[in-house]
């Protein structure tokens, strides 16, 4: 392959947004892409799960950069609402608080100064300070740099200047706290990073943005679900003449010296390609996938001394009653914040209380369950296992009581006696079904030491033609960042390969 004439084939594993995005890229400039995923549906963490009547998205349901989505297939000429719908969510979360306090985070500055002011008069002010950062950060990292690759370490040299202007040294939460007196709006403001993998009082102060992002672009919720948003990405990226290919495992990497050539799937069948991309999770590109060679030995051990964001536990569940008295996404914050929130980063083991997000898509989209029915899925997120290695087994089907028994005598009374059907995800599955790294459901911890330049880079440093795409590369995770993630990855293969 010669600079100019450009690749004839790439492969890229892994059909997350991620790697669906990056696909669509490349295919999108006339590169032969195929697309290979492992398991038997496309989307990654963005699954579904069909049964007794009702959808279930397995994964990411807020949708906040439609932008993104849309220049994918603006890059064809093509429309995003010739292929899938998005519907508004408002209020964006309600955020509910055991004492029965409840905050409708909407798009209304009005409707939110009323709001604030209840918790705390002088917050008014604060707030709208706070919304001047939070917009000078969404300019900076995530309109200027959320889609810039960082190869060399004069990218972050060069970006450094202004971070420290914006004090991106100090968490999400300090930073909130130096806006904001009240308790319960500094949890509002900060919630956010645990949507990417974050620790509030840890990770960047740089994503304090999510804010921005939400007031500037809304909330949305693709119809009849995320993964109608998966199958009209697909749709787009077989128009565009690429191939997907289902039920592959992607079991090595083949390379020729310190060249991909192709992969190797699980049954024995090689396909040759000029350059590879991994949407799997970055440890099990190296460890797994390149194992065989001693870069991929080295990196993997290298990446598994990181820090690795907390996992999740999610139960799925069907009602035979509509959802009353609810609003599309709910954020129940229990006893405690920053104690729980120590104890899902460090361990050791699952905490006796917990914090959740409730998720109930038949307030925006009641096609989701049979009539007069609906669907929810409710998320509280937990440690990996590297850092509370328990039996699931056991400890699932006693966090799911626990969780359905504290949802029904607080949020939605009669649960157990309307219950159709319910499943659970666990970290075991994180790790057996997208072979996330100790379970992890965030790959890399967003802290600072761990994003940009320090972030595994979105080209490999010693194969120059493979590359990585989705949450363990720079941006990170979420939707719009691991979209991101696809813009990066693509600007360097398109400019270096044409």
């Amino acid at each position: 392959m010669t600079q100019g004439n450009g690749p004839k084939r790439a492969i890229v594993i892994g059909a997350g947004f991620g790697g669906i995005a990056l696909a669509i890229r490349l295919q999108s400039a006339g590169i032969a892409t195929t697309l290979i995923e492992g398991r038997d549906k496309p989307g990654g963490r963005a699954y579904v799960y069909e049964d007794a009547g009702f959808t279930f998205d397995a994964g990411p349901t807020v949708i906040t950069d439609p932008s993104a989505l849309e220049e994918l297939f603006a890059l064809s000429g093509r429309r995003m609402s010739d292929y899938v719908e998005l519907l508004p969510v408002s209020p964006f979360y309600q955020l509910c608080w055991e004492d029965g306090t409840r905050f409708d985070y909407v798009n209304d500055q009005a409707r939110l100064d009323e709001q604030i002011r209840a918790l705390e008069p002088d917050d008014v002010a604060g707030y709208q300070r706070f919304l001047a950062y939070s917009q000078a950060v969404f300019e900076e990292g995530y309109l200027r740099l959320g889609a810039k690759p960082f190869l060399k370490v004069g990218d972050m040299l060069a970006a450094g200047p202004k971070l420290a202007q914006l004090t991106a040294w100090r968490s999400v939460y300090t930073q909130v706290s130096r806006f904001v007196k009240s308790e319960k709006l500094r949890q509002a403001l900060s919630f956010h990073t645990l949507l990417v993998g974050g620790n509030p009082f840890a990770t960047s102060s740089i994503y304090a943005l999510i804010h921005a992002l939400e007031r500037k672009w809304g909330v949305w919720f693709a119809k009849g679900g995320t993964h109608q948003l998966v199958l009209g990405l697909l749709k787009l990226f077989s128009d565009l003449g690429g191939e997907l290919r289902l039920n592959a495992p992607v079991e090595r990497i083949l390379t020729e010296g310190n060249r991909a050539t192709g992969v190797c799937l699980a049954d024995g069948s090689q396909i040759p390609a000029d350059l590879v991309a991994s949407n799997a999770d970055v440890v099990h590109t190296y460890r797994k996938l390149l194992g065989h060679h001693t870069h991929g030995v080295v990196e993997s051990n290298r990446l598994k001394r990181k820090r690795h964001s907390m996992s999740l536990f999610v139960i799925h569940f069907g009602l035979s009653q509509p959802p009353v008295g609810l609003e599309h996404h709910m954020v129940c914050f229990g006893q405690r914040y920053r104690g729980l929130i120590d104890e899902l980063f460090k361990g050791p083991g699952v905490p006796d209380d917990f914090s959740l997000y409730l998720h109930s898509p038949c307030v925006t989209d009641p096609s989701l369950a049979p009539p007069g029915q609906s669907a929810h899925y409710v998320l509280a997120p937990v440690p990996h296992l590297g850092n509370a290695d328990v039996d699931w087994s056991v400890e699932g089907p006693r966090l799911r009581d626990k969780i359905l028994a504290y949802l029904e005598e607080r949020y939605m009374p009669g649960l157990r006696a309307n219950l159709v059907t319910s499943r659970i995800f666990t970290p075991a599955d994180f790790r057996q079904e997208l072979n996330a790294h100790v379970g992890s459901a965030f790959s890399l911890e967003p802290i600072l030491t761990q994003s940009a330049w320090f972030r595994p880079h979105n080209r490999d440093k010693v194969i120059p033609n493979l590359y990585l795409v989705g949450a363990g590369t720079h941006p990170g995770a979420g939707v719009p960042g691991v979209v991101g993630s696809a813009k990066a990855t693509a600007s360097v293969i398109l400019e270096e390969h044409g």
